[in-house]
């Protein structure tokens, strides 16, 4: 039911950001706001169970539901962000993208060594960038307890990459 609801509301915008390129518009979706929390029910319906101290939300869109996301559950929310973003003292890490690299940081006080992380982001496609905030997580006495994404581009084998770090990965929307 949630994937039909969620399918209906994205928009899919040719060419963008580059020819060829179907970009998967989620923000039809925040203008719904009972769909917002049926989208936030599913995920913690899904991930009743896992062990999660915390959920890290990677820039930009993963800051919509991953907030919402940790005050139903109760727990802290931080923000991986795109370097130079955060004020605080920072750890970073550069990784490799499709058409070049990127870098991300955490405030170094972002979560206690140990902590149990969920990482969360509006699309899994490549998995690189919650690939390298699993690293940077880890790098940081971090433990990753699963991913989820409000979308999953299936033929882009992202899960691929991060099922070798958690099984637990919950997508709502398959394409």
């Amino acid at each position: 039911m949630i994937e039909q609801q969620i399918k209906s509301a994205v928009r899919d915008i040719p060419d963008f950001p580059k020819p060829g390129i179907i970009f998967k518009d989620i923000t039809p979706i925040l203008k719904d706001a009972k769909l917002c929390l049926n989208i936030v029910d599913a995920f913690a319906e899904k991930l009743q169970g896992t062990n999660i101290d915390a959920i890290a939300g990677i820039e930009s869109r993963g800051f919509l539901f991953g907030l919402s996301l940790a005050n139903k559950l109760g727990i802290p929310f931080f923000p991986v962000r795109k370097a130079g973003k955060l004020p605080f003292s920072v750890k970073q890490k550069a990784y490799k993208l499709e058409y070049g690299e990127a870098i991300i940081e955490l405030h170094t006080d972002a979560f206690e060594p140990g902590h149990k992380i969920l990482i969360h982001d509006d699309l899994l496609a490549t998995g690189g960038t919650a690939l390298a905030t699993s690293e940077l997580i880890n790098e940081m006495g971090g433990m990753v307890s699963g991913f989820s994404f409000v979308i999953g581009l299936s033929f882009l084998n992202g899960k691929q990459k991060l099922t070798s770090i958690s099984q637990n990965l919950v997508v709502l929307a398959e394409y």
